[in-house]
């Protein structure tokens, strides 16, 4: 099993290149950038299916015919 020199590299240059406290930061937005690719790709939205919808307004009760008073 070769040791994988390169990534290592890689690794060091991008630490140099944004320091520790960016890195979250970056890999973060790469996630939403891969979450709203794949949504794109599937037609659908995270953010329509997380909104709750509006609950169904009873229907109003029948009237009852009312009683002619004598």
């Amino acid at each position: 099993m070769e040791f994988p020199l390169h990534w290592l590299i890689i690794l060091v240059v991008v630490l140099i290149l944004f320091g520790g406290r960016k890195i979250p930061e970056l890999m973060r937005g790469l996630g939403e950038g891969v979450r709203g690719f794949r949504e794109g790709m599937s037609g659908t939205s995270h953010s329509q299916a997380a909104q709750p919808q509006p609950p169904a307004q009873p229907a109003a009760p029948a009237e009852k015919p009312s009683e002619e008073k004598k």
